[in-house]
């Protein structure tokens, strides 16, 4: 829990939201669009992609409490959307840390 919540050789947090430092890019289409009540302007599937899932910047929407991928063999970690392989939260990665993290709380 200590490593994927920052205490690992990037000091970066592993939960989005989470510390002073996480992944501000995470895989996620609907963290990557502007919310439809900051901008009303109708957008396409195709148009979400070409103009806000490709952009290079901190996503609009924080998804607070989700975990990434993580890092590489060598402690490497891209903040990057296209880079699904670490920067994607599943449910698969969060699970084991939910009975983890509310044995802590």
């Amino acid at each position: 829990a200590d490593y994927v919540l920052g205490n690992n050789p990037k000091g970066l947090s592993y939960m989005v939201g989470f510390g002073s430092s996480y992944p501000t890019q995470p895989h996620h289409r609907g963290a990557s669009i502007v919310s439809i009540k900051k901008d009303p302007t109708s957008i396409t599937c195709q148009g979400g992609f070409d103009l806000w899932f490709n952009r290079i910047a901190p996503n609009p929407n924080v998804l607070d409490g989700a975990i990434v991928g993580g890092p590489d063999e060598q402690d490497g970690y891209t903040d990057s959307r296209s880079n699904y392989q670490q920067a994607e939260p599943a449910t698969a990665t969060v699970a084991p840390y939910v009975g983890l993290f509310a044995s802590l709380a």
